[in-house]
């Protein structure tokens, strides 16, 4: 996992009236979140929510730092071990932690074990803290690698994610991704070098 500049790519917003209020509508899109409906953020200085909002950041950046390797299972880690977790995703709708594993594990078995030296990089992420015990992250990220052939390849996109504060820790209860476009792959693709493909085989993998 890389990073650039946090200030460039890191924001909290500051709740206002407008914001605040389209918050909570979105909030009754997901009960799960509990009492974050109820609650309000003016209780919150700014260094309560910036201190929230990177706490959720570092368990994300964490699970999917891709050279801690047992992949699946850090993946994994930001849901909650049993209960309803709803997640979009190439036009289908889930909404159980079995259903998202099969999802992990079948990206993971047809594509990710297969990529070389891949890094998984955050290009920006919004965090809107709703409450101590709620946060909406929004991120943009990309997964530079190369293929076997030593051809450049990138996956990536925008993923939505609505955490809550359980006795598990903070976790997942609601994601939306969508797929970066083609068309920008391929220009993040076009400033990679190609690999020896002789040497791919023996190249890291996750």
């Amino acid at each position: 996992m890389e990073t650039g500049n946090p200030e460039d790519t890191f924001r909290v917003d500051t709740p206002t009236r407008t914001n605040t209020t389209a918050m909570r509508a979105l909030l009754r899109w997901f009960p799960l979140v509990g009492l974050a409906a109820c609650s309000s953020t003016s209780t919150l200085s700014d260094a309560e929510r910036t201190a929230i909002a990177s706490e959720v950041r570092g368990v994300l950046e964490s699970a999917y730092d891709l050279s801690k390797g047992d992949v699946v299972r850090r993946f994994m880690s930001i849901y909650p071990s049993s209960g309803r977790v709803v997640s979009a995703t190439a036009g289908r709708v889930t909404t159980s932690r079995d259903s998202l594993q099969m999802s992990v594990n079948a990206f993971w078995d047809g594509v990710g074990q297969y990529m070389v030296n891949p890094t998984w990089k955050w290009d920006r992420i919004e965090a809107d803290v709703i409450d101590r015990n709620a946060v909406v992250l929004t991120a943009n990220y990309y997964v530079p690698h190369w293929t076997d052939r030593g051809t450049p390849h990138v996956i990536g996109g925008t993923w939505t994610t609505v955490w809550r504060r359980t006795g598990e820790g903070w976790r997942v209860v609601n994601e939306h991704l969508s797929d970066l476009p083609r068309p920008v792959a391929e220009r993040i693709e076009a400033t990679m070098p190609m690999r020896d493909s002789t040497a791919g085989h023996e190249a890291h993998r996750p």
